[in-house]
């Protein structure tokens, strides 16, 4: 451990000098490999916190990617299913539950995840470091590393793959301090770790929240406590599969996070999984084809353009609509208030049962009323998450 550690330059290259560094005692983690930047460790400590989190909830090993201070995606270590792991390019892979989790939170939004931050709960093993070898990654964060799994992780990047590990019994000090513009901010620190007490207070008039959708809203609800405001979570089956991060308009965060979640379920498809490409193409150029294909812009060449191996028939607008109906018991998470029941009829389309929001707008009653339509369950927590 050290007091501080050196940074090439910070949020930019012309923002020299940079550094961070403990202003009493050691710092709480070790690089143990490569060289991380400003937004590296700034992804690096608010990931952590995620997944230490989600562990301390729910008691299931626990992942995130993170892409500029915000998560990609986060899952818990449950076994995927096969249609997943042809999804998730993982079908040959042996999975612990470890690297379950981070194959859920890769592929929650794997376009986005593209040269993602990691952030692991438990000490990385072999299993869950072969699946991160195949990945386009800056770093990871965890609370430690089997000697196999540091070999593994150590020959990414040319051997510059960012290693980092913390500390797992640190705490910080109760008051948060940052500086803007030379002023001092300083609040106390967002303690509360959202759980299933949260959720007591169900106002619909449906109040059925199985477990499965408790353990859901509980990801929700934490991945939002870490993700820039305003910000919208559509999880499932124990991962995220769609957020929406930092809008200004609430509306605009339910559809970000609705379309993520749509083509999110489209990657399933059944003419997506038998997607043929040709020989020695990448995970990253897969995933843009599919993204490209899904969303009707590829190419349409005789040979199916530089990735497909036969021209794939394109989805008609009927077909992926049909598909995506399909999707259900969807949990929503939001970091404030709903202020109007268009953020209701948005979630629908996209599957959403269960909902879990502060509450408090003047609208209240409006909102609720729409939930009953659709026979949703929601419920107000009390608890606001901004994040900023």
């Amino acid at each position: 451990m050290t007091k501080e550690i050196a940074l090439k330059y910070g949020c930019n290259p012309h923002q020299k000098p940079a550094r961070i560094f403990a202003e009493n005692g050691e710092l709480p983690l070790e690089v143990l490999n490569g060289k991380p930047g400003y937004i590296n460790f700034m992804d690096a400590l608010n990931s952590w916190q995620l997944v230490r989190e989600l562990k301390s909830a729910l008691g299931l090993p626990a992942a995130a990617s993170f892409k500029h201070v915000s998560p990609a995606g986060a899952g818990v270590g449950l076994p995927l299913s096969e249609r997943l792991r042809k999804a998730y390019f993982v079908e040959d892979l042996e999975l612990s539950p470890l690297a379950a989790a981070y194959a859920r939170a890769r592929g929650a939004d794997r376009i986005s995840s593209f040269g993602d931050w990691i952030a692991l709960s438990d000490e990385v093993d072999e299993s869950t470091a072969l699946l991160i070898k195949g990945e386009v990654s800056d770093g990871i964060i965890a609370p430690g590393y089997s000697a196999g799994a540091l070999e593994i992780l150590g020959g990414k990047r040319n051997g510059g793959y960012n290693i980092v590990r913390i500390d797992p019994d640190y705490e910080p000090d109760t008051l948060d301090t940052r500086k803007i513009f030379g002023i001092v901010f300083e609040q106390r620190r967002n303690s509360v770790i959202p759980a299933a007490d949260l959720l007591e207070n169900i106002v619909t008039r449906n109040k059925d929240l199985p477990a499965e959708a408790i353990r859901d809203l509980v990801i929700a609800m934490i991945t939002l406590k870490y993700t820039q405001s305003n910000s919208v979570c559509f999880v499932v089956d124990g991962q995220v599969i769609g957020n929406g991060a930092g809008q200004q308009s609430r509306i605009h965060c339910t559809r970000l996070a609705g379309e993520k979640a749509d083509l999110w379920f489209l990657r399933q498809h059944p003419a997506v999984l038998a997607l043929q490409f040709k020989d020695g193409i990448s995970k990253t150029d897969k995933d843009i084809a599919i993204d490209e294909f899904l969303r009707g812009n590829w190419a349409e060449t005789e040979d199916g353009g530089d990735v497909f191996a036969t021209v794939p028939r394109p989805l008609t607008g009927a077909e992926k609509a049909g598909w995506v109906k399909n999707m259900a018991n969807v949990a929503l998470g939001s970091d404030a208030f709903f202020p109007q029941r268009d953020n209701i009829d948005r979630a629908q389309k996209s599957g959403v049962k269960y909902i879990v929001q502060p509450g408090g707008s003047i609208r209240d009653d409006k909102v609720v009323r729409a939930c009953d339509e659709y026979g949703m369950v929601m419920a107000f927590s009390g608890t606001r998450l901004f994040h900023h």
